[in-house]
This record gives structure tokens, C-alpha cells and sequence, in this order.
């Protein structure tokens, strides 16, 4: 391997803005993230949706079965 070329491997920690500190290998020092698998909806099982103007109406009304 040549020498100088390649960047330093050390300890970091990851901190997440839910508060959740994770210690790993990087070669960037102290990451800071907005979200992390302990506080992700995909993870933690909480669904939100979020109905911009009403698309969820729009889109039921289009395709549900006339009666």
C-alpha cells in the first residue's frame, strides 16, 4: 500500500438529533445526523402521512369502486 495516499481510519462517534450516540470507524471525526434507525418511522413502526392538498382524497375519489 502506498504511503500518504490514504485518508486515517479512527474512532467517531455518530450523534443523532434525537439524542442517540453511536461509536463506530470513519474516517470523518464527530457525524452529526438528523435521523437514525432508533428514531426513523420505518424502524420504530410510527406511520405518519402527510396529506398535501388533500392527495389521498383525490386519489380515493378517482379509483375507489362506484357503488
Amino acid at each position: 500500500m502506498k504511503q500518504g495516499t490514504h485518508p486515517e481510519y479512527e474512532q467517531t462517534t455518530i450523534t443523532c438529533a434525537c439524542g442517540n450516540v453511536i461509536h463506530t470507524r470513519s474516517t470523518k471525526k464527530n457525524i452529526r445526523v438528523e435521523i437514525c434507525a432508533k428514531c426513523h418511522p420505518f424502524y420504530t413502526g410510527d406511520k405518519k402521512f402527510v396529506d398535501s392538498a388533500g392527495r389521498i382524497e383525490r386519489f380515493k375519489k378517482r379509483y375507489d369502486k362506484k357503488k
